[in-house]
């Protein structure tokens, strides 16, 4: 059982102090430079908060250790779908006569357990009907999503939740001046949940299940996880259920579930962000202490054969499907996450696999013994693991991956490895601590993991002395202890997936939106009075320095928070120039110079504490240094050295061209790639799928020429992007110490435009793939870029495809349960001289795909009109820029953005201004002439089979293409 009295001793044999402020008794630990103060409300709920005022909002979560492994065993996924459910309000939220609703909920809860306990498809088919019928009535009496309008109408952001193993968590960025409004709402909000419009969220998750079973990787994990917990139900269940158990749902299991698991003493608050502790605590205690609190049933135990050796010897599964193949080996460790040995694990993982000179970086993935190669840490509550996975190269097979990765592992177990890899990594893990400081929502995260892993906020803070204690002999000891020949490998091979049978469509009776209702208590909150909050917008004057060095630019914001730095060399190169430079980009991490080899350059920035990227753009390179400021001066001049002397190496470029080879061919196999493909093709035209680089191109390529290129991107006058705690003086010094900055530079160079493709007519481009979700995209083109849209577009969006109280989210999930994901956009450039364009995406079952896009062309061209859901939008998209605050090195960021659109000002002062202006009218206007009736092009990836090519004509001619066309090759 969750005790705090637990919690608290161990807390206090860490030395906590008791600070008193007014009456609040605030529990902290010594030294903590997140400053956090815990207390635990009078009914047991527990409090996280940690105070950074970097902008006027705090990030919040309501937690509750509660997840999966705790669902019914005859309802698996049962958390998942209350989590989804706990959107759809109380007997006061979402309703507009509870007394006239209730009856109907109470009935359809009738109707579903005997739904559950038939089995005859006529009789159930029957009861399906009634439920819908009720469902129907029921709605008349509801406001869908109204928790999300009241959100919007405080100005919240990022409202979401998710559901894991072990705990669910429900997310909201709000005002600083919202909180106690806020937790009004949610108080209220989880003393009261009411299980409505559960037939359509349940279609939502059905959804949601079918997405599932086409990922190869979600499939790879879920059998990982039965054969390393074959009696826990981390093994024996997944979070979003068994089909058959979605098919059956029960109403009374999840009140049950509510009220076992939703109570304060198993819940906690966590805040981070622009607020008075004290204050917080009077507001978290009026309007959350009503909460009754219950004993908890026991915790979930582990079965004993848990703890012995799997099988005594490897088990071995496979996974077949579609996708690139991969193998996965996992080492169950028996530890739960509280404990210290998981620090032993994070730090096998950074000797291991630290992106940079690990084991497997420099053994595996820089030596390019495989296509890919990496590991960590599988923590849950209550056990753990370690994952080794790789992808093969191209001939190679899973099995020899397989050898590959232990041979590293054995490394470990040897203790053939260097010490100075754990000191380094002791640099790297205090800038990820200062790092983890620079913003509320990784605060918050932080003390989530606490609460959700039930580890001491004392340990927490004791977390880099721990690390520092390990040494090289404890390491391993450690993998000798724990790491025997009893471990799991999932081998995903690739082939004709075993058929599944999907969570079939029911007939479902579209629900009654009520969009231009409130509530007597939506209605209260509304009129609730708080102090504004006015916007502040960047002054490139006076927020960021800029210095003319010649042809380059150096921009500079320093910083007075922490020792890091970041800097960003913006080279006027890129892809456009020359489509060889990303393959050039891509080489340059396998080189090395005449001084140091590619794997001593790797293991001299992880020692420094700092790190190095490069990616080539359209029309720029960034190179891209950051880490602990004393080392500043040699991480970059490592770099440049990198980047002018880099040697050519044959052998390093076969190995790196065989693998990207295999990739574009993988890529053929993945949903996602081949959508992005198919994009690609339709929005740009095929001239631009011939311009990328083919296989037997890259196979002609030189390791001289690409070199010659790389040494060709620092010639190139840069923008030199600076945030950190130098002067601009002293970064002037360092940019000429280490080479950057050149007497002399060479003459900018031409780039190849691709614009988009107009869209003249309706058409309709199909792909087939085979998956039981089909992918639906709509695309139309717009004109150039035009700045005096900007304040349209922004509450066009907010008030059409934005979110989950936009009227996108609203039609196609809330009412006519046709998708999980649904979002619509009209999208402006990043750049002046780019057109602007309408975007819209539905991901839906192979037999709705008709309906989705009919569905979606009537919103297009017949946009629902209301001014409630108007004026909330608008109140939403003003309050968060009013809200927003571009700062440290965000600055740099926006500078540049605004100079790419051909603003030498913060653009927000514009859209600001003007959208107070804007009417309902204005909104439909701008659909009238950018959107409704507008030609476009319709894009389809679904399984052949399950789709009438004639049907689809009705949206225009259908042009199959095969992924030859789409990918060039």
């Amino acid at each position: 059982m969750r005790k705090f009295t637990a919690v608290l001793f161990f807390v206090l044999s860490f030395g906590v102090l008791f600070l008193s402020a007014q009456t609040h008794r605030f529990e902290t630990v010594p030294d903590d430079p997140m400053q956090v103060k815990m207390c635990t409300l009078s009914n047991g709920m527990m409090v996280y908060m940690s105070v950074y005022k970097d902008v006027p909002r705090i990030q919040t979560y309501v937690a509750v250790h509660v997840g999966s492994k705790n669902d019914p065993a005859e309802t698996t996924g049962l958390a998942h779908y209350l989590e989804h459910l706990m959107f759809k309000g109380t007997s006061r939220i979402g309703t507009l006569d509870w007394e006239r609703e209730k009856p109907l909920l109470d009935e359809i809860e009738r109707q579903f357990e005997l739904y559950r306990a038939t089995t005859d498809q006529g009789d159930r088919a029957a009861i399906y009907h009634v439920i819908d019928s009720l469902s129907y009535q029921a709605s008349g009496y509801a406001v869908p999503n109204e928790y999300v309008k009241l959100m919007r109408m405080i100005g919240s952001s990022g409202t979401n939740a998710w559901t894991s193993n072990d705990n669910t968590v429900y997310i909201e960025n709000i005002p600083s001046n919202q909180l106690e409004t806020w937790a009004r709402i949610q108080g209220e909000r989880f003393s009261d949940p009411v299980i409505r419009l559960f037939h359509t969220e349940l279609e939502t998750v059905y959804e949601e299940k079918n997405r599932s079973l086409t990922s190869d990787s979600r499939k790879a994990s879920e059998v990982m996880l039965s054969a390393l917990y074959p009696a826990h139900p981390y093994g024996l269940q997944t979070t979003l259920g068994h089909a058959e158990h979605l098919k059956n749902p029960s109403i009374t299991n999840i009140k049950n579930f509510i009220h076992t698991y939703y109570v304060p003493n198993n819940m906690a608050v966590i805040l981070a962000g622009d607020f008075d502790p004290d204050e917080a605590v009077d507001i978290l205690e009026k309007h959350f202490g009503g909460l009754q609190p219950r004993a908890l049933p026991a915790q979930v135990q582990v079965a004993a054969e848990e703890q012995q050796p799997l099988h005594n010897g490897v088990i071995r599964r496979e996974v077949v499907g579609q996708e690139a193949e991969f193998v996965n080996i996992a080492f169950r460790i028996g530890r739960p996450a509280n404990t210290t040995d998981i620090y032993m694990l994070r730090m096998l993982d950074y000797v291991m696999n630290n992106g940079k000179c690990g084991l497997i970086d420099l053994n595996v993935n820089k030596k390019q013994l495989a296509a890919s190669a990496s590991a960590y840490p599988y923590v849950l509550c209550d056990n753990s693991s370690f994952v080794l996975s790789g992808k093969p190269k191209e001939g190679q097979t899973l099995e020899e991956v397989e050898q590959i990765l232990l041979e590293q592992l054995e490394l470990v177990r040897t203790g053939q490895f260097d010490d100075g890899l754990m000191t380094a990594s002791l640099n790297n893990i205090r800038l990820q601590e200062m790092r983890q400081l620079e913003s509320a929502s990784s605060r918050a995260s932080k003390m989530l993991n606490a609460f959700n892993n039930e580890i001491p906020w004392s340990q927490v803070c004791q977390e880099m002395s721990i690390y520092q204690n390990i040494t090289k002999a404890n390491l391993v000891d450690f993998v000798n202890r724990y790491f025997k020949q009893d471990y799991v490998v999932v081998y995903k091979r690739k082939g004709v997936p075993e058929e599944t049978t999907p969570v079939v469509k029911p007939p479902i009776t579209p629900i009654q939106i009520n969009r231009d209702e409130e509530s007597a208590f939506a209605k209260q909150m509304s009129e609730t009075k708080v102090p504004s909050i006015e916007p502040v917008f960047v002054d490139f004057k006076k927020d960021m320095q800029k210095k003319e060095m010649g042809e380059a630019q150096i921009l500079h914001v320093k910083n007075v928070e922490n020792e890091t730095f970041s800097v960003t060399l913006i080279y006027p190169v890129g892809e456009m120039y020359d489509n060889r430079l990303p393959v050039a980009a891509a080489y340059l991490n396998y080189l090395g110079t005449s001084d140091y080899t590619a794997d001593e350059i790797s293991r001299k920035l992880y020692e420094l504490g700092c790190s190095f990227s490069i990616r080539c753009e359209d029309y720029q390179t960034r190179v891209a240094v950051s880490g602990l400021s004393e080392n500043f001066i040699p991480a970059v001049d490592l770099v440049m050295q990198l980047l002018n002397k880099a040697v050519p190496d044959e052998a390093a470029l076969k190995s790196m061209v065989s693998t990207q080879i295999k990739n574009m061919r993988d890529a053929k196999s993945s949903q996602d790639k081949v959508l992005d493909a198919l994009r690609v093709y339709v929005e740009y035209g095929p001239r631009l799928v011939e311009y990328s680089l083919k296989p037997s191109q890259l196979e002609g390529l030189s390791a001289d020429e690409l070199v010659d290129l790389l040494h060709n991107i620092p010639c190139q006058a840069p923008i030199i992007s600076y945030y950190g705690p130098l002067s601009m003086g002293k970064v002037v010094a360092a940019m000429k110490k280490t080479g950057v900055l050149r007497q002399r530079w060479a003459c900018p160079l031409p780039h190849i435009v691709f614009n988009r493709a107009e869209t003249m007519e309706n058409q309709v481009f199909f792909v087939p793939y085979n998956a039981k979700q089909a992918r639906q995209v709509t695309y139309s083109c717009a004109p150039v870029f035009d700045p005096s849209l900007m304040p349209i577009v922004r509450l066009y969006n907010s008030y059409f495809g934005g979110g989950m109280n936009a009227i996108v989210f609203q039609e196609l999930r809330e009412k006519r349960s046709l998708a999980y994901t649904a979002k619509s956009s009209f999208i402006l450039p990043a750049r002046a001289d780019e057109n602007m364009y309408n975007y819209s995406f539905i991901g839906t079952q192979n037999d709705k795909v008709i309906d989705a896009w009919a569905a979606f062309d009537e919103l297009f061209n017949d946009m629902p009109v209301s001014e409630s859901a108007f004026e909330l939008a608008k109140e939403n998209a003003l309050s968060n820029i009013a809200t927003s605050r571009y700062t440290k090195g965000r600055i740099l960021s926006c500078y540049l953005e605004n100079k790419d659109l051909g603003f030498d000002y913060d653009r927000r002062i514009d859209i600001y201004g003007k959208m107070q202006q804007l009417t309902l009218e204005d909104v439909k206007a701008f659909n009238r002439k950018f959107v409704a009736g507008q030609p476009k092009s319709y894009m389809i990836l679904v399984r052949e089979k399950d789709v009438d090519l004639k049907q689809l004509e009705q949206f225009g001619p259908v042009h199959p293409l095969t992924l030859e066309e789409i990918f060039g090759f």
